[in-house]
């Protein structure tokens, strides 16, 4: 069965570049973005390693704990990490799962026959700490991730999750946010939105980001 946003997020136990992994002993309390690769040794793979390496101070900041998945095996992986730290400039500082036996692949239904019946599709799940999966992105094999994104939801989902607000199309951390259309009392609105607000319509109304 596929994985929907609301679900759990499945648990296993895998090998992976820095020893036997159970997923959700692993994750602890933080939040997680899982990811996969098609392979070790290509390029594209290679660049996006590199960046979330880069990524980790932005990470440690949210809470946030990555964790890489190849269909190829542990040996292989850490001389792929050798290759990346030389040629992105970048610490891999992140676990790389090994799924040679496809059992976590198949898991998270992260190989798509119509791209490729051997390897993963760029499969991104952003889960919370309660191990709730709350995003899911799929990039094909020869389209790189951005990793902008992925931080700019994991900010968007952080905040919704503290405050009663929602997010608009294309905010970043400090834009205005909205503010629920069911949320319609007068006194509630001036109790949760103290910086006040801007009714475009009455659906539509833009408070500013309650935390900054």
């Amino acid at each position: 069965m596929a994985i929907r946003l609301g679900d759990t997020a499945p648990d296993f136990e895998q090998d992976s570049s820095i020893g036997r992994i159970r997923f959700h002993e692993w994750a602890g309390d933080a939040w997680v973005v899982l990811f996969s690769h098609p392979a070790d040794f290509t390029p594209i793979c290679t660049t996006e390693l590199g960046l979330t390496a880069k990524l980790k101070p932005e990470f440690d900041k949210r809470g946030v704990k990555a964790i890489a998945l190849s269909v190829d095996p542990v040996d292989s992986h850490r001389g792929w990490i050798e290759d990346i730290e030389q040629t992105q400039s970048a610490v891999v500082g992140f676990p790389i799962i090994a799924d040679a036996d496809r059992k976590v692949s198949e898991l998270y239904d992260m190989i798509h026959p119509g791209q490729s019946t051997t390897v993963t599709v760029r499969s991104v799940f952003i889960v919370d700490p309660k191990k709730t999966v709350r995003l899911i992105l799929t990039y094909p094999l020869n389209v790189g991730r951005n990793f902008d994104e992925i931080l700019r939801a994991i900010d968007a989902l952080q905040l919704v999750d503290s405050h009663t607000v929602a997010t608009p199309g294309n905010w970043r951390d400090g834009d205005e946010v909205v503010i629920p259309a069911s949320i319609q009392d007068e006194a509630v609105l001036k109790a949760n939105y103290p910086k006040g607000y801007r009714t475009l319509r009455p659906y539509l109304r833009l408070t500013p980001q309650p935390n900054k």
